[in-house]
């Protein structure tokens, strides 16, 4: 027997989508049902590596842990990857499909709607339920075309659809009734209720809200959900994550200081480091200078490694960077940062943008050039110290020079991977995921004097899922939304 499926839609982006589609998705699979996670069109540079060798989007990969299976790339079929100059490398099934700005891209959508619905179908014949998110906001008509991340995924697979709003960030009421309003009334036929999420004080408050926009609408209230704080525990898909607030560095603590540059990607290589108690993971964007007392300056990964490297001379940060390295200070560049931080950095078919060549940092004796092929796929190895790891690799580019001699790590195989400088103090590797591993982190803590690490980090964040489900729960009811589901 076929699937059932419900799709949840946002009145617009970061309204909580993601991590309701992953809380529900262990809710019910703590009922004992198949569930599966899909998202028809995600636009995100935080990916995730499936075991087939193809790549979706993070929150998609968080959603297929939530529901106890594995990613699949039939979970997000089309993922928009954003770069400057090129428009957005588009990803269908987990693999490079084409580039293009926006304008093309609405025109190239009729062409990926059979791709979307295909793996919706074939993720139906595995599963009980499919909890399907939308992308952005229900209420964009003016890309209603050819919409497949929203309404016309809804109408096409005919699947009802629960309309999400942020009461957080204000005006949740205009927004859900506002929705309605500029909804064609075919749309909004599809939507069965709403759910105000992210509350935050006395329920009673919103007794007459609810009925507000009952009223307006027609929709059913489906759940008052509360702000959920321990969200901060689970991977961040949305580049907003990075504008909350950093700690401040602590007199015990050990500061780790990242440049966030424009096509920052994969930064969720960096959430473990944040749940540990005594490090001070300090994001620093252009305006601002490096602070001087870093223990360590991580150059993450970047979707267009060049224009973001010209990014971090204009903002000096590379003189900031320069400076630390003569202090003595430690440096470790991911994928993207790796590239940066070597001698030059070629483009001679136009990957990212116009062909050609820059100048890199020259803290690695180091050269990349870059390539369409991507190499996609799970690893595992061990650092030069011999702690072993656990990640994945995403990237384009060939990357040789005297520093690849000194590895910083060797891959399961017995391949060396990443360089490391002369005095040890400058490092790269194309490994995604390290600081996930407790092993890892652990060595990387106690290297630089924090100690060893002091939380399980898979375990926190199947705890934090459980606890997500419970949340859920409490204020939805799930037999309610089965009932709604077709």
């Amino acid at each position: 027997m076929a699937a059932r499926a419900l799709m949840f839609q946002g009145t617009g982006s970061d309204v909580g989508k993601s991590l309701i589609v992953a809380g529900l998705a262990r809710a019910f699979e703590k009922r004992g049902l198949r569930v599966r996670p899909f998202k028809p069109q995600n636009m995100s540079n935080n990916a995730a590596v499936t075991a087939d060798g193809g790549e979706i989007g993070r929150a998609q990969a968080l959603q297929a842990l939530a529901a106890r299976v594995p990613p699949s790339i039939h979970m997000n079929p089309v993922l928009l990857k954003p770069q400057s100059q090129i428009g957005a490398q588009i990803i269908v099934r987990g693999k490079i499909y084409g580039t293009a700005k926006a304008a093309e891209y609405q025109r190239m959508k009729p062409d990926l709607m059979p791709f979307v619905l295909e793996s919706f179908e074939r993720l139906k014949q595995e599963a009980d339920i499919v909890l399907v998110e939308g992308a952005g906001s229900a209420s964009e008509v003016n890309l209603r075309q050819y919409d497949i991340a929203n309404m016309g995924f809804a109408r096409a697979a005919n699947v009802p659809v629960i309309i999400v709003g942020d009461i957080d960030r204000g005006g949740v009421i205009a927004s859900l009734v506002g929705t309605k309003t500029v909804l064609n009334p075919d749309d909004a036929a599809m939507i069965q209720g709403f759910i105000v999420n992210k509350f935050r004080g006395d329920p009673n408050l919103f007794v007459a809200g609810n009925a507000t926009i009952t009223e307006a609408t027609g929709w059913a209230a489906l759940g008052l959900v509360p702000f959920f704080p321990d969200a901060k525990h689970l991977p961040a898909e949305d580049s907003l994550a990075l504008d909350r607030p950093a700690r401040r560095r602590s007199s015990a603590g050990i500061s780790i200081v990242v440049p966030i540059l424009p096509q920052i990607a994969n930064f969720d290589d960096l959430d473990p480091l944040k749940v540990e108690t005594g490090v001070d993971v300090v994001p620093v964007k252009p305006g601002a200078a490096l602070p001087g007392d870093a223990d360590l300056v991580i150059l993450p990964g970047s979707k267009s490694t060049i224009a973001d490297l010209a990014a971090l001379r204009e903002a000096g940060f590379h003189i900031d960077l320069a400076a630390h390295v003569r202090r003595g200070g430690l440096v470790l560049g991911l994928c993207g940062g790796y590239q940066m931080l070597g001698g030059s950095i070629s483009d001679p078919d136009g990957t990212e943008g116009p062909p050609g060549e820059v100048k890199g940092l020259g803290l690695l004796d180091i050269e990349t050039v870059l390539a369409f092929d991507k190499r996609l796929t799970l690893a595992a190895g061990a650092t030069a110290d011999g702690i072993p790891f656990s990640g994945y690799e995403m990237h384009t580019g060939l990357t040789q020079g005297p520093d690849r001699s000194r590895p910083f790590a060797h891959l399961a195989g017995g391949a060396p991977e990443g360089a490391v400088s002369p005095d040890g103090r400058v490092m790269g590797t194309y490994i995604h995921g390290l600081f996930a591993d407790d092993r890892q982190r652990s060595a990387w803590l106690t290297r630089l004097g924090a100690g060893p690490a002091t939380i399980a980090y898979d375990a926190l964040v199947e705890q934090t899922l459980d606890r997500l489900a419970a949340h859920l729960v409490t204020f939805i009811d799930l037999d309610r939304l089965l009932s709604l589901s077709r």
